[in-house]
């Protein structure tokens, strides 16, 4: 595998998975990387972490993301279904060592 491809598994809303080859250098958050792909994400606000339509809850590999920002848990915490595995994926830029990584999408689709 190329040193700057990953592998992140996708769960969509109807419960399909989908195994994504993601390269790392390409400077693209996960949720342009999600929309790219033709998945179903709003995305109102551009990425700019203000309307949490992007939300994905972490199923596997959660420890190896960044903490979330102030802004970014403010956010989530307006929804009522965040939890600790959420996180806004306009916010999370992924490195080599996400590899294996395994999200859900959850934000709304209006």
């Amino acid at each position: 595998m190329d040193d700057n491809l990953i592998q992140v598994t996708v769960i969509d809303r109807d419960g399909s998975e989908n195994t994504l080859e993601v390269p790392t250098d390409i400077n693209l958050s996960l949720m342009e990387i999600l929309k790219a792909t033709e998945y179903e994400i709003l995305a109102t606000c551009g990425g700019m972490a203000l309307c949490a339509t992007c939300h994905v809850e972490v199923v596997e590999g959660l420890d190896t993301l960044p903490s979330a920002s102030d802004q970014e848990l403010d956010m989530l915490d307006t929804l009522p279904d965040a939890d600790d595995q959420s996180r806004l994926a306009c916010q999370l830029y992924l490195q080599n060592s996400n590899n294996g990584m395994k999200i859900k999408i959850k934000g709304a689709l209006q």
